[in-house]
């Protein structure tokens, strides 16, 4: 770690030592193609199918190095966070893993499967309305009151070492990539590709991929500054919380673009994924997918790593459902 006075930044020897710390709570998750994709596209895919991860999702990671590091005088009092599903359950599923209290607020609004997940691994909810204040608010009275670690969904160095893991994992499973795509909500998953590609690649491209109903990092990378949004409304309900100070470092030094799609293009990306590749993913997991879709001049030719995110869904409500064809 490097401390700048203003924040504490992880070093590529962080994304090394989370990834022995964490190795054994687990999966080396696989990478898949998709013949039909490829041609679909005009580029080469590699899908990192973080959906297969323990937990359901790439944020088991950074959740598990945060828990995995905590030093025994921090035990009893357990870990704490707010989250709309992925990182909550996450958090939840390494504490139980630890044998420690985890403390979680997450929205009335969240996926039920998600809230069914957190429970399952014993983790301890708080509701809160869906929109940042709130979750913020109702997170300082529950960890003033349990005086449990904070380990925030993605402005936390030790969460984004451990999200670094899967860039590096992918390098090793693909040879001679040249971009990288993944989703940004907070940019937790975006901030640990960067610090690891950055060392290990630095001449891989890497590119955010955002709802347009969410598009604050799209907004923000163009302005050059922070632009935060309270509440946005989108079916990707894991990309809808702002970067943070330690996640816009990152972006803002190596992420070569933020591209968005519109709701239905992600609706249909992620439809397409569960046709195609007989995989579950979430909606946020098909963003990736649907900006390359979108913008076939700038992956066309190339290699590119998809990183798909999870696969946490609340199979009763299906976002086609309902949907005409």
């Amino acid at each position: 770690m490097k401390d700048t006075g203003d924040m504490i930044i992880p070093t590529f020897d962080d994304v090394i030592a989370a990834h022995e710390r964490i190795r054994p709570h687990i999966h080396k998750t696989p990478v898949l193609t998709s013949s039909y994709l490829n041609e679909l596209t005009g580029a080469e895919l590699f899908f990192k199918c973080e959906n297969f991860q323990k937990a359901g999702a790439f944020k088991v990671r950074g959740a598990s190095n945060a828990v995995f590091g905590l030093p025994d005088d921090m035990l009893e009092k357990g870990v704490a966070t707010h989250s709309s599903g992925n990182h909550a359950l996450s958090l939840s599923y390494a504490a139980g893993r630890r044998r420690i209290p985890c403390h979680v607020v997450m929205p009335r609004t969240a996926p039920q499967a998600k809230k069914d997940a957190v429970r399952g691994y014993g983790g301890i909810i708080t509701e809160c309305e869906p929109s940042t204040s709130s979750r913020e608010a109702v997170f300082a009275k529950v960890h003033a009151e349990t005086g449990a670690d904070f380990v925030h969904p993605y402005n936390d160095p030790r969460v984004i070492a451990g999200q670094g893991t899967c860039s590096r994992e992918l390098m090793e499973q693909v040879e001679g990539l040249d971009a990288v795509v993944a989703p940004i909500g907070g940019g937790g998953m975006i901030s640990g590709t960067c610090l690891t590609l950055s060392n290990i690649a630095p001449g891989v491209e890497i590119y955010a991929a955002e709802p347009v109903n969410a598009d604050d990092a799209a907004r923000s990378f163009r302005a050059g500054h922070i632009i935060a949004d309270d509440a946005p409304d989108t079916v990707a309900d894991g990309l809808k919380v702002p970067l943070k100070e330690l996640t816009w470092h990152f972006v803002s030094r190596h992420v070569t673009d933020v591209l968005t799609a519109t709701e239905d293009e992600i609706v249909d990306a992620m439809q397409l994924t569960w046709k195609r590749m007989k995989i579950v993913i979430e909606a946020s997991c098909s963003v990736p997918l649907a900006v390359i879709l979108k913008n076939p001049e700038v992956f066309r030719g190339k290699r590119v790593g998809v990183i798909i995110t999870g696969g946490n869904v609340d199979l009763a409500k299906l976002p086609w459902m309902g949907m005409p064809g």
